[in-house]
């Protein structure tokens, strides 16, 4: 009998290490909703359960031994499952786990922890802010972001860390509890060739209602400044008719053409979409134009509207093969490419019904319910960028996690429906004040 309860304990194990790995990819998945997600954390809850039920055999066989795995996922779900174990203390293992293990895996057990409710975070959090590994500090801090957990006194110091992802994460955290940024490093952090540093302090001004944050990211745009997806996200995001032109200038640029269409595809504008109808030919970034102009005008990817390439078609000339390219699998690779020609002829009926000076998101006018819409049924992958607009208007009032557990995701999207629609009217920038 011991020998078939660790048979089954073991494949509780494996599952939700495999649907632990299914759930965090979904997350920015570009052919799954929010449904599909749910369905996967159900199964996986489901088996962290039955290790919870299991009790000391379990912690001890299997999940004590799990954490000093090198699988990410394995390492997660074990973590997971121990933050809801009482006896013996699971956080106080997870605790250990942390202090012990590789900088590997370390990310896991801190995702694990971001996905623990904000209610029932251990209380020797605090505690890991005392690090001076600045990997773990980052992500103790980042941590403290996610649940809007306020890190005391040392904060103003962790501020002006040496170290520009501690500092940034330290941003993000100041943002989250409001907390007051000191102007002349606020601004030296706006003007940083760091562009991690630059884009949280960019976020955490914007956040805090400052047009000093705004003019920074207009200025790395113009500037042409290193990794310019962030600026020229919110650009699309919040930016008038001179701000879109920027952004169609740097279209032409090909080393910001993938960045600049996903931006793109946010900014809602008629003129934007059909910025992105002019690289459906472009292979190299077809499939990102089709994404954009679907999420401006809510062209549904029927059969009709895309082509299946073959293997030889995804492959370049043997002549313009990269051999030094990434070719990890992205999100971003599932996407399908246009049937340009069935496409236009949409397009020439559709047109009319777009205005130039309004802002739509698939399709229908930009407010309250189409924003409410898309957080509930888009594409994984596209979700996030609509929960930064949402806070930016509110200025961090209204957030939706979308990483966290899908109920409680659902519970921040019923706060939204009683939002304001007048939130909705005027472009995020219209608040801002000098600073």
């Amino acid at each position: 009998m011991r020998d078939v309860l660790m048979d089954v304990l073991e494949e509780h194990l494996g599952e939700a290490s495999f649907l632990w790995n299914q759930r965090e990819r979904g997350l920015v998945a570009s052919n799954l909703t929010l449904v599909d997600v749910a369905e996967i954390e159900a199964r996986l809850l489901a088996h962290v359960d039955g290790l919870i039920v299991a009790g000391v055999p379990a912690v001890e066989k299997l999940l004590i031994p799990a954490l000093e795995e090198m699988e990410a996922e394995q390492v997660a779900a074990a973590a997971y499952t121990l933050l809801n174990v009482q006896e013996p203390s699971g956080t106080d293992l997870v605790r250990t786990a942390l202090e012990a293990t590789s900088s590997e895996v370390l990310p896991a057990l801190y995702r694990a922890l971001e996905l623990r409710g904000s209610e029932a975070l251990p209380s020797w959090l605090p505690t890991l802010l005392k690090q001076e590994d600045p990997t773990r500090l980052a992500l103790s801090l980042e941590l403290h972001a996610t649940h809007g957990v306020d890190p005391g006194p040392t904060l103003p110091e962790l501020l002006r860390h040496k170290e520009p992802r501690v500092a940034a994460a330290a941003l993000r955290v100041a943002a989250r509890i409001h907390h007051p940024l000191d102007r002349h490093l606020f601004q030296s952090y706006l003007n940083s060739t760091e562009p991690k540093l630059r884009d949280a302090a960019i976020e955490a001004g914007l956040l805090g209602g400052h047009r000093s944050a705004w003019a920074a990211c207009q200025s790395a745009v113009e500037s042409r400044a290193p990794d310019l997806r962030f600026p020229a996200l919110l650009l699309a995001l919040g930016g008038e008719a001179r701000d879109e032109e920027q952004l169609r200038q740097l279209l032409h640029e090909p080393r910001h053409r993938p960045d600049t269409l996903w931006a793109l595809g946010f900014s809602g504008r008629r003129s934007a979409a059909e910025a992105c109808l002019e690289w459906m030919e472009d292979p190299t970034v077809s499939h990102l134009a089709l994404e954009a102009f679907c999420a401006i005008t809510g062209l549904p990817l029927e059969e009709r509207f895309v082509v299946q390439p073959s293997e030889e078609d995804s492959l370049p000339p043997l002549e313009e093969d990269d051999l030094t390219a990434d070719l990890t699998h992205k999100p971003e690779d599932d996407l399908p490419r246009p049937a340009t020609t069935a496409v236009l002829a949409w397009w020439k009926d559709e047109q009319p019904r777009f205005e130039m000076e309004r802002r739509y998101l698939y399709g229908k006018p930009f407010g309250l319910e189409s924003l409410y819409e898309s957080l509930l049924t888009a594409p994984m992958r596209r979700r996030h960028v609509p929960a930064l607009d949402l806070a930016l208007r509110s200025r961090g009032e209204l957030t939706v996690p979308t990483r966290a557990l899908t109920s409680h995701q659902r519970q921040a999207l019923e706060k939204l429906r009683t939002a304001s629609p007048s939130l909705f009217r005027t472009p995020f920038t219209s608040g801002l004040r000098k600073s």
